[in-house]
C-alpha cells in the first residue's frame, strides 16, 4: 500500500473555517497538498481571498476559494451554510477551526469574556455542523466515511489556564462535543475527531510566538523542545481526512509536543536524591 494511497485527498471537497491564518492556515495547506478542494471562510473576506490565491500560487494539486463567513452567530452560519450550499452539493470534509480567545488576571476576568468565547467555540462549531450535516451525508459512505476535525486545545486537556479561562473552558466543550458528536454520528458514516494543539505561531498566540527569542523560551518549556510548525498540523489532518484515518472517530489527537502528558515533577524526586 502506498503513502498516497492512505494520506491524499483527491477529488474531495473541504470547508476550514477561520482558515486565513495560523492553525487553519496551515490545515488548509496540508487539505491542499492532498489534493482536495478547500474553501476558506471567515469574518474577514478579504484576508480569506489574499489566502486562497497564495495557496493556489504554490502549484498544489487542489485548489482554494476564500469568501467570508461568521460563525459567531446564529444569522452568520444560516448564511454561511446557504453559501456552501451555492459552491457544492456534497462536503467531504469539515474542519471547525473558527475561534476566539480572551486573556485576564484571575479578579479581573470579564463576564462578558465567557459569552463571547462560548458563543463561538462551542456553540457555533455545534451550529454549524448541523446545519451542514445534509452535505457531509452526501458525501459518506461505508467505505469512506464524511469527515468532521474540530479545533480543541492542550488547554482543554489539561489544568492550563494561562489568564484564558473561558477558552480553556470552551476548548474543554468542544473535546466533549467531539466525543458525543462522534458516537451520534458514526451510523450516518461521519467522522469526529479534534486535534488538541499546543504552542503554534498564529495571531491568537502573537504575544508569545511572534518574537522569535520568546517563542524560543516558550518553546523550551514544550516536552519536545519546541512550538508546532506548520507540518505537524498538516500531517494530523491529512491522516485523520484520509483513508488512512477511516476508522477513526471520537479522538481527540494531540499535537502538542508532550504537553498533554505533563504531570509536573516526580512525586519522589526527593527520595530519589
Amino acid at each position: 500500500m502506498k503513502p498516497e494511497d492512505l494520506f491524499s485527498l483527491p477529488g474531495k471537497t473541504a470547508l476550514v473555517t477561520g482558515g486565513a491564518t495560523g492553525i487553519g492556515r496551515m490545515a488548509a495547506e496540508g487539505l491542499l497538498a492532498a489534493g482536495a478542494s478547500v474553501l476558506i471562510a471567515s469574518r474577514k473576506a478579504e484576508a480569506c481571498k489574499a489566502a486562497a490565491a497564495e495557496l493556489n500560487a504554490v502549484g498544489y494539486d487542489g485548489k482554494a476559494e476564500g469568501f467570508g463567513g461568521d460563525v459567531s452567530t446564529e444569522e452568520g452560519i444560516a448564511g454561511l451554510a446557504a453559501e456552501i450550499g451555492k459552491r457544492t452539493d456534497r462536503l467531504d470534509i469539515l474542519m471547525n477551526n473558527a475561534g476566539t480567545s480572551w486573556g485576564a488576571p484571575l479578579g479581573q476576568f470579564p463576564h462578558s469574556a465567557w459569552d463571547r468565547v462560548m458563543q463561538l467555540n462551542v456553540a457555533g462549531l455545534f451550529q454549524l455542523t448541523q446545519s451542514l450535516l445534509p452535505l457531509l451525508e452526501a458525501a459518506a459512505s461505508d467505505d469512506d466515511p464524511a469527515r468532521v476535525v474540530n479545533v480543541g486545545s492542550v488547554m482543554g486537556e489539561t489544568a492550563h489556564g494561562d489568564r484564558a479561562y473561558s477558552y480553556a473552558a470552551s476548548k474543554a466543550a468542544v473535546h466533549h462535543l467531539t466525543r458525543i458528536l462522534a458516537k451520534e454520528l458514526a451510523e450516518r458514516r461521519i467522522t469526529v475527531n479534534a486535534l488538541a494543539p499546543g504552542p503554534f505561531v498564529s495571531k491568537m498566540t502573537a504575544f508569545a510566538t511572534a518574537d522569535e527569542e520568546v517563542r524560543s523560551r516558550v518553546g523550551a518549556q514544550v516536552p519536545l523542545g519546541r512550538v508546532g510548525r506548520p507540518e505537524d498540523i498538516a500531517a494530523a489532518v491529512q491522516f485523520l481526512c484520509g483513508r488512512g484515518g477511516a476508522y477513526v472517530t471520537g479522538a481527540i489527537l494531540p499535537v502538542s509536543g508532550g504537553i498533554n502528558v505533563e504531570t509536573g515533577p516526580d512525586l519522589f524526586q526527593e527520595a530519589y536524591e
